[in-house]
């Protein structure tokens, strides 16, 4: 066991990896077995990850949450900025501006439409929850554009880590239920095309949530909703902790 020990805590990034993955692993396999698919794993997994960090805090009184651990401390390298900065750069890099010129005018305002309303509906439920710091609205608002947007936001403006942590739950919040919801409005709101599904994934984002919904709906129009739900993502990053945060500084 003490051999065990040494060798998983020199090797704590790997570590780290192995169990993200198996946690992955088991998210995707509770989606698919328990939801039919119409909750995304990711939101799953995300879910787990947050009940961990709690339950991880809660029992060494530290706070990083599991990386407080000593087995489980190369999350904390893992889960740190530099690790999810690299992954924001390359997924910005896979998006190539002639695929959004497919989507027409329409698209592109979808997209500004979309991080502009999340935001301002999640800044407002911060303040009516007593929220007046510009920092700690700017980051929750930016939380309800998506779950990757408001720790992109947080971190710029040196938010403290449960505010992150809040803007990550109300970005999970809105993706499950952009999984659940989008099947059974779909008819309603001529969700049925690939113009639609473009338009639908700028307003809405949360890329997994609107892959998830669109799935249940109709998977022929899952690339054309996540096409655009990923500019949304690089949009809300580029807003939130810039000009998002000046106006919200200036009124409060």
């Amino acid at each position: 066991m003490e051999i065990l020990e040494t060798v998983f805590v020199r090797n704590s990034l790997v570590v780290a990896f192995a169990v993200v993955g198996l946690t992955i692993w088991i998210s995707y396999f509770l989606a698919d077995k328990l939801t039919k698919g119409r909750i995304h794993g990711s939101a799953i997994a995300i879910a787990l990850g947050l009940l961990a960090a709690y339950f991880g805090g809660k029992a060494t009184g530290g706070s990083t949450g599991v990386a407080d651990i000593t087995l489980l401390g190369g999350i904390g390298l893992m889960g740190g900025g530099m690790m999810r900065d690299f992954a924001i750069v390359a997924t910005a890099f896979g998006v190539k501006l002639s695929e959004l010129k497919k989507a027409g005018l329409a698209g592109v305002v979808s997209i500004f439409a979309g991080v502009i309303v999340s935001f301002v509906v999640g800044a407002l439920v911060a303040v009516l929850y007593g929220y007046t710091d510009p920092v700690a609205v700017t980051t929750i608002g930016a939380g309800a554009v998506t779950y990757i947007v408001g720790p992109v936001t947080g971190s710029a403006l040196g938010a403290d880590s449960d505010i992150i942590a809040l803007s990550v739950a109300a970005g999970l919040i809105k993706s499950i239920l952009v999984m659940i919801v989008t099947p059974m409005v779909a008819k309603t709101i001529g969700l049925n095309n690939p113009q639609s599904a473009m338009v639908f994934g700028g307003l809405m984002g949360t890329t997994s949530g609107v892959a998830a919904g669109l799935a249940a709906t109709d998977p022929k129009l899952v690339p054309y909703g996540a096409m655009t739900a990923t500019f949304y993502t690089g949009v809300g990053c580029l807003l939130g902790p810039s000009i998002l945060f000046f106006i919200v500084n200036a009124i409060l």
